[in-house]
């Protein structure tokens, strides 16, 4: 997935208690859980495919997009790019022994 994302800007993936968060330029907007695909619900997401199902990605968890149709490399960039533009910055984590 981190190479069909590629041309949406810098995509990473960190290990979250046995998934996997994934990031582009920095923001997490997603999480492969079970390997699906969970994009976190924003307005531009929601007018882009009105027609994705919504379902947590674990139990407890908050509503996420379940996008399913990776292979359409095209609109996942673009839904993507949408998604993350409505997304803020992570705050800055402070440095160990600041207060």
């Amino acid at each position: 997935m981190a190479d069909q994302l590629a041309p949406a800007g810098q995509v990473t993936y960190h290990k979250m208690f046995g998934d996997y968060g994934v990031y582009l330029d920095g923001k997490m907007f997603a999480l492969v859980c079970d390997d699906q695909l969970f994009i976190k619900i924003t307005k531009e997401g929601a007018a882009l495919a009105p027609q994705l199902p919504k379902a947590p990605p674990y139990d407890g968890a908050k509503d996420y997009f379940l996008y399913e149709d990776v292979d359409d490399r095209e609109h996942m960039i673009a839904f993507v790019q949408a998604t993350c533009r409505e997304l803020p910055m992570p705050k800055p984590k402070k440095k160990k022994g600041a207060t």
